[in-house]
């Protein structure tokens, strides 16, 4: 079944995909380690793969879950930290050796990772390591020759400017703690600190690479029934614009194509409508503009006209307007012209 899966993967429709996911999560629980682990490597290379039995296989023994987690593109960083927190060490020395290693997922083997799982990644050219990261790096190089050593290696590490960039991060972040009553929402954090996240580390423009990555994430978390707001929250605060973008086009159950078309065209009323009628917060709506990759990033301007359009409408207008829009989207091309009229009214 994994097979034959693998020859019509680019071809599965979704309630197709649902069934293979299903039937190869239960046949999972009935065949020995040699059987998954041949399923694991068939569908490792694949852009797309059912969701729930790759990260069902993911977390199996090392034997299956190994190529999984070495070049499986439908696991999300969510998935890879959740398995660097919950298995073994081997699993997180498979997770190192990706082709590539995000910041998040990174900074997660160094917390739970044994010397040979953090060697592994320092030794990953493809590793990204954030301020926090490094700064747990060097002090655990202190005790351990072979990081230290490593770590010597990285040529892309600026050594003179890393002391003063962790002391100031440091120093910003006991000042923020200094101004709270000591109890903080990382949700909430999230969510107002997104277009910083933004302006630092996403670019303007759709990347046709990065959507087709995101897309297979998004739908395999759909798949699970894991996209829900706390998931676009994630992907706000971390800048993932392309995997908010798929994670809209799910929810809203329309076409990709009508997605990327609002965001080639700057598009914002459609989004705006669209988000409305699916009742977010306006708080985790700004920053959803902010993180979008749209042609061009949004003025401060484009994004205060955008928020005052979303207070002013009504969460059961924008639930009728988008109806109406998904039906004049999809009617034939027959329909009479007075139709036309109407609709556009």
């Amino acid at each position: 079944m994994a097979k034959l899966f693998s020859y019509v993967s680019d071809r599965c429709d979704d309630a197709e995909m649902a069934q293979y996911d299903e039937a190869l999560c239960l046949l999972a629980d009935l065949v020995e380690v040699e059987a998954r682990a041949h399923v694991a490597s068939l569908l490792a290379p694949l852009k797309r793969a059912p969701g729930t039995a790759v990260l069902k296989l993911a977390n199996d023994d090392i034997e299956v879950a190994r190529p999984l987690l070495e070049f499986s593109t439908v696991l999300s960083e969510d998935d890879l930290i959740d398995i660097v927190s919950k298995q073994s060490e081997a699993h997180r020395m498979a997770i190192a050796s990706r082709a590539v290693v995000p910041k998040r997922v990174g900074e997660a083997i160094v917390r739970h990772g044994e010397t040979s799982s953090v060697v592994r990644l320092v030794r990953n050219e493809n590793a990204a390591f954030g301020a926090s990261t490094l700064k747990t790096l060097v002090e655990r190089a202190r005790g351990n020759s072979e990081i230290a050593e490593d770590l010597r290696n990285r040529s892309e590490i600026d050594w003179k400017s890393l002391r003063g960039e962790i002391e100031w991060a440091a120093d910003k972040v006991m000042e923020s703690l200094g101004e709270t009553d000591g109890r903080l929402d990382p949700v909430a954090a999230g969510k107002v600190n997104a277009v910083v996240y933004n302006r630092i580390r996403n670019k303007a423009g759709f990347n046709g690479q990065e959507w087709k990555l995101a897309y297979n994430q998004v739908k395999a978390l759909f798949d699970r029934k894991q996209l829900d707001e706390p998931a676009m929250t994630r992907f706000v605060r971390f800048a993932y614009g392309h995997h908010v973008a798929a994670a809209m086009t799910l929810t809203l159950r329309v076409a990709p194509e009508i997605v990327v078309k609002w965001l080639a065209s700057q598009d914002y009323a459609a989004v705006t409508v669209a988000m409305r009628a699916l009742k977010t917060d306006a708080q985790l709506f700004d920053a959803i503009v902010a993180v979008l990759p749209w042609r061009d990033l949004p003025t401060d301007a484009d994004r205060s006209m955008v928020a005052s359009r979303f207070s002013v409408l009504k969460e059961e207008e924008a639930a009728r307007i988008f109806e109406l829009w998904r039906a004049h989207s999809f009617r034939r091309r027959t329909e009479a012209p007075n139709t036309r009229v109407a609709m556009r009214a």
